[in-house]
Parts: structure tokens; C-alpha cells; sequence
């Protein structure tokens, strides 16, 4: 192996970091939701955990599909061994400073973090299967972080509930108007049932006074935003104006439910 192959920062970015720009988002945006609501020393960990689970994926998935001729090959599946060596030490830690019993909400994770790698590894990622089984299971982490910070189960889950409400009808409604705009078959009923169930959802925590009532104000903008992308009245923007859309929206999200969550019982 080369020496520049390895140390190479270009290489390095390249086996590392994920092609898929709206991974970042689904991903982290849960992760950071959960950390200014239910912030603990076992949540930092478990948020050390999903981020460095979150960068062995690249380098796994190209240990097991890279030819074997391949000098990245080597590289990539020593990049994976560093990142399921992490990821395992930040979960022990946070299991060690919170609890191994608080940490059942990632047993709800698992079977989709486990369907998502199956897919990735067939390179078959592009699939809306494996896209709506990443984002729900980055989505189930905040319960997690939740139970570690002394949550009650119900006000955990249904805190994974509303980053649910957000990833699922996203990941259709942005993969829909990507694929209206090239001219191709596109999911609209599924988008937009996806919108109209994560709104019902979010409006029913709210009723039994599981969420905060922006919550719910929140999801109708989410929802508002679902209609007019997948609809006649949708803009003729580039993907990356989407992206930029969807990431701002993020953005508020995290912000709006950090603030009303400050004093809310749970």
C-alpha cells in the first residue's frame, strides 16, 4: 500500500465520508434534537456512538464491494475496524454511565439499521427501501437518548414519534419531486399519505399532551411543505435548492422544539 494512499486526506474524505448529501441531515438531525431536550453524559456517548457508526459505514460497505485488486480495499476495511471499534467503546460508555436497560429503545433501531446495511452492502442505496430504513433508524435514537436522560418511556418514544413525523415523509416527498422534475414515475399517493399520517401522528401526541403544542404547528408546516413539493404547485428548483430547503426546515425543527421542550413535563 501506498503511503500517500493512506495519508492522503482526498483519499480519506473519499472512503470516509458518505456521497449521499441528505444522509448528513436525516442522520444528525435527530441526534442533535436529542441532545439539546434530553441532554445527559451517557447521551454525549451515545451520540459519539451514531456519529462514528454514521462514518464506518462508507469504509465497510467498500471493504466488502471493492475488488480485491483494489488498493482502497485495504484501507477502507482498516477505517472500518477503527469505526466499529469506537462506535462499540461510546456505547459501552454510555451503557456504563447511564444504564444498559436505558438503552432498549435501540433495540426498536436495530432491525432498521440492519435492513438499511443489507442494502447498502447489495448497492442497492438509491432504493427507497433502504433510505426509509436509515432514516428510521437514526429517527428511533432520540427515545434512547431520552431514557438515558431519566425520560418515562412514553414521552420518549413519542419523542422518537416526531423525528419519525419528520424523516419518513421527507425521504418520499424529496425522492418524489426529484424524480417528477426528470420526468420519471413517481410515488405521489405514497408521499402524500406519508404527509397526512405523520401530521395525525404528531397532532395525536400533542392531544395527549406527550409533545409540546408547537409540535404540532411544526408538522403542519412540514405537511403544507409536503403538498407543495409533490403537487402542481410545485416549484422548478435543483435538487440542491431541495436540499437547502429541507435543511433550513431541519434546522428549525431542532430549534423551535430545543426551546418549548426547555419547559415542558416529561
Amino acid at each position: 500500500m501506498r503511503a500517500d494512499m493512506t495519508f492522503s486526506p482526498s483519499v480519506l474524505k473519499s472512503l470516509l465520508l458518505p456521497k449521499e448529501h441528505g444522509s448528513w441531515s436525516l442522520a444528525f438531525e435527530p441526534v442533535g434534537l436529542a441532545l439539546l431536550v434530553a441532554p445527559s453524559g451517557a447521551g454525549a456517548a451515545l451520540a459519539a456512538a451514531v456519529a462514528a457508526g454514521f462514518f464506518t459505514r462508507r469504509p465497510l460497505k467498500l471493504a466488502c464491494t471493492l475488488p480485491a485488486a483494489d488498493p482502497r480495499r485495504a484501507s477502507a476495511g482498516g477505517l472500518a475496524v477503527v469505526g466499529a471499534v469506537l462506535t462499540s467503546a461510546a456505547l459501552l460508555v454510555s451503557a456504563v454511565l447511564g444504564g444498559w436497560g436505558e438503552l432498549w429503545p435501540l433495540l426498536l433501531a436495530v432491525p432498521f439499521g440492519a435492513a438499511f446495511l443489507w442494502f447498502d452492502l447489495r448497492n442497492e442505496m438509491r432504493e427507497a427501501e433502504a433510505e426509509l430504513a436509515g432514516s428510521i433508524a437514526f429517527a428511533l435514537t432520540p427515545a434512547a437518548f431520552a431514557t438515558l436522560a431519566g425520560w418515562a418511556p412514553a414521552p420518549a418514544l413519542a419523542l422518537a414519534g416526531l423525528t419519525l413525523a419528520r424523516s419518513v415523509p421527507t425521504v418520499l416527498v424529496v425522492r418524489t419531486y426529484l424524480r417528477i422534475n426528470k420526468g420519471q414515475p413517481a410515488g405521489v399517493f405514497a408521499s402524500l399519505i406519508s404527509n397526512i399520517l405523520a401530521l395525525l401522528l404528531v397532532a395525536a401526541l400533542g392531544w395527549v399532551r406527550l409533545v409540546p403544542p408547537a409540535a404540532v404547528a411544526l408538522s403542519l408546516i412540514f405537511w403544507l411543505r409536503g403538498c407543495w413539493l409533490v403537487t402542481s404547485f410545485r416549484p422548478a428548483w435543483t435538487a440542491r435548492r431541495v436540499g437547502m430547503l429541507e435543511a433550513g426546515l431541519g434546522v428549525l425543527q431542532v430549534g423551535v422544539l430545543a426551546a418549548v421542550y426547555a419547559g415542558f413535563p416529561v
